[in-house]
């Protein structure tokens, strides 16, 4: 079968819930939390990993579920590290902070509960009920309703039977150190010498003078919101890339700074004079890949070549803008859904410029091109956008003139490391930041290295070296005018700007190894009947009024390990057969699920996406499992 319809959320067999193991706790006080501690609550395990920008978007789905039912529920954040970055402890108190985390956070580099808990994907939510028992887990982003829906039962249920207890939980909310700048994502210098910053921590963008430091004002009132105003007004949420608009837009447009705000998934203009807040693109509201309401009054998605009223139209966690005079429009990462749009200021308009919306990486035309997380953008003098594709650890470029993705460095969404030398062989970690310099070389911000590097070209696709270590986190690179023997890093997790100098030379060598994510390999047998198991939520069910309200999506790395089964289908089922000649490899699985109001009588009934990209690592082996299951929502 494709999918369950119900009205009733169906339950698993009563199995106890695995207990939470790990290396430590964090936002707890120092204490550690024990399943029989939470014994009377809702609990809901998120396995996450900080790189991950669907694990974000499920942070910010449960920021609110959270504040509603806070003296009946508790969050557990797992964390599950992909990079071997984020297994830093202190890296990782650092992002929850960073991202304003209220709730504890069990600290699992070892992935051992997660292992206890069978997830295969980040994110993966795990409901468990007041007396200990698993309910419910769920892949992917867009489950809010879901959750919601399944702790209104299981209090009512156990309020009830007299096993539900009311009260606070473990979170003990940590204290912050006041600085000047929080967890800064961007920069860039102003006319007059100072620096802008998307002080992404402070919810505002902040002015400081030319030495990096001393403040000299701030846009936003520093809480979390989308307000459009004056800088003690409005509102930004985690504000990330920034734009100078060109010299003859600015009076057109009233704006000087074109801004990414992430996490309000919206363009924002500013005016420097006052530090007016102007929103010009995005509705405030998450795309989300095979819902029918992205574009304001029409039940439709887009595609490469579309063009929408910027207003009028879902985007998902833009990350950052750069001004392409080829394209005579600003060109947007957009991350939460791995593409690139071009924003037309002038018109107001917003176009789907490249990308399938599938997370890897694959170079081509831009219906075909497939990328991870674009973060940070760079326009080269030739008129090429360098962009760092983080969840590939990759270093590539679009091109306006034909509309062609190619690729520097990086191989895929597993492999990465610290290794300079000739292009083919190098390796980034979850880079975010480029910079392209005058001479055709391209500086990278390779964050999780806490590094500075830099692709310089030649034979056989060029070759990378080291120019600075030990930087914190570096999100973004800024080259400040009159001084090309320095550039400003921005160190995210430092709190600061700094500058480094750039040396004459080729850099230094560095080796630091080649890593590949380690999750645990499915043993499989040549013929696998995959099925993605979903059941929409209490007072839902499955609605095909605006065409098939699933589909599935099935791929591998390498391509040769699926000798059928591969492609696009509505069924949430599929047989696929892997080639024991290739071995082993990663099945890259995307689901999608759409379910609405069960009620009749609703006129317009409430609808939701369910959504999922596993990249499931497995091996080929001769009698092992003929069947591998995904729970959507199961």
């Amino acid at each position: 079968m494709s999918a369950v319809t119900s009205t009733s959320t169906p339950r698993l067999p009563r199995v106890r819930a695995s207990e939470l193991v790990g290396r430590g706790w964090l936002n707890t006080g120092g204490k550690d939390v024990t399943l029989a501690d939470l014994r009377g609550k809702v609990v809901v395990l998120d396995f996450w990993t900080f790189c991950c920008i669907n694990c974000l978007h499920v942070l910010d789905e449960l920021r609110e579920i959270e504040a509603r039912h806070r003296d009946v529920l508790v969050i557990i954040g797992v964390h599950s590290p992909k990079f071997v970055h984020e297994a830093d402890p202190v890296a990782l108190a650092a992002a929850v902070e960073r991202y304003e985390v209220h709730h504890p956070v069990l600290d699992d580099p070892e992935l051992v509960t997660w292992q206890a808990f069978t997830a295969r994907a980040w994110p993966t939510l795990v409901v468990i009920d007041p007396e200990g028992y698993v309910v419910a887990q769920m892949a992917g982003e867009g489950h809010a309703h879901a959750v919601e829906s399944l702790v209104g039962e299981l209090v009512a249920e156990h309020e009830a039977k007299g096993t539900l207890h009311r009260g606070d939980g473990p979170y003990v909310a940590p204290q912050p150190q006041p600085t000047t700048l929080r967890f800064p994502a961007d920069a860039l210098e102003l006319p007059g010498g100072t620096f802008l910053v998307a002080d992404a921590g402070h919810h505002a963008l902040t002015e400081v003078a030319a030495d990096g430091e001393t403040l000299v004002r701030r846009i936003g009132s520093g809480d979390r919101g989308l307000v459009d105003g004056g800088p003690g007004d409005a509102r930004l949420s985690e504000p990330n890339g920034l734009c100078l608009v060109p010299d003859e837009l600015r009076e057109t447009l009233g704006y000087d700074v074109l801004v990414a705000d992430t996490v309000n998934h919206a363009l924002r203009g500013v005016r420097l004079a006052d530090g007016h807040v102007t929103t010009v693109a995005g509705t405030g509201e998450q795309y989300m890949v095979g819902a029918v309401d992205n574009v304001v009054g029409g039940a439709t998605e887009t595609g490469v070549g579309d063009r929408w009223d910027a207003r009028q139209v879902k985007l998902s966690s833009p990350w950052d803008v750069a001004w392409s005079p080829e394209l005579a429009a600003f060109v947007v990462a957009m991350a939460g859904h791995h593409t690139l749009w071009a924003f037309d200021a002038v018109q107001g308009t917003i176009t789907h410029l490249a990308g399938t919306m599938n997370e890897g990486l694959v170079d081509g035309a831009p219906a075909d091109a497939w990328f991870a997380q674009p973060s940070r953008l760079s326009r080269a003098a030739d008129g090429r956008l360098w962009l760092a594709d983080a969840e590939t650890s990759a270093l590539r470029w679009f091109d306006p003139a034909d509309g062609g993705t190619r690729t520097a460095v990086g191989t895929g969404l597993f492999d990465f490391g610290h290794r300079d030398g000739p292009a083919g062989q190098a390796l980034f970690q979850h880079p975010l930041g480029v910079a392209a310099l005058p001479d055709g070389s391209v500086l990278v911000a390779d964050t999780y290295n806490g590094a500075l590097r830099r692709w310089v070209p030649g034979e056989d696709g060029g070759a990378v070296s080291t120019l600075a270590t030990d930087l914190a986190e570096p999100s973004a690179l800024v080259l400040p005018a009159g001084d090309p023997d320095h550039v400003v890093v921005v160190e995210s997790a430092a709190h600061r700007l700094t500058r480094v100098p750039l040396p004459a030379g080729a850099g230094t060598q560095v080796d630091g190894g080649a890593h590949r994510t380690q999750r645990p390999v499915t043993e499989l047998g040549t013929d696998v009947a995959l099925e993605v198991v979903f059941h929409p939520a209490a007072g839902q069910k499955l609605d095909d009024r605006w065409g098939p309200s699933t589909s599935l999506q099935v791929a591998a790395t390498p391509p040769g390990l699926l000798l059928d089964g591969t492609g696009g289908d509505v069924a949430l089922t599929r047989t696929l057969r892997l080639d024991p000649a290739v071995g082993e490899g990663v099945l890259h699985v995307t689901a999608r699920a759409a379910s609405c109001d069960a009620d009749p009588a609703i006129e317009h009934p409430a609808c939701h996406l369910a959504a999922q990209d596993w990249g499931v690592p497995v091996r080929v082996v001769d009698g092992a499992a003929a069947a591998l299951v995904l729970p959507l929502h199961g």
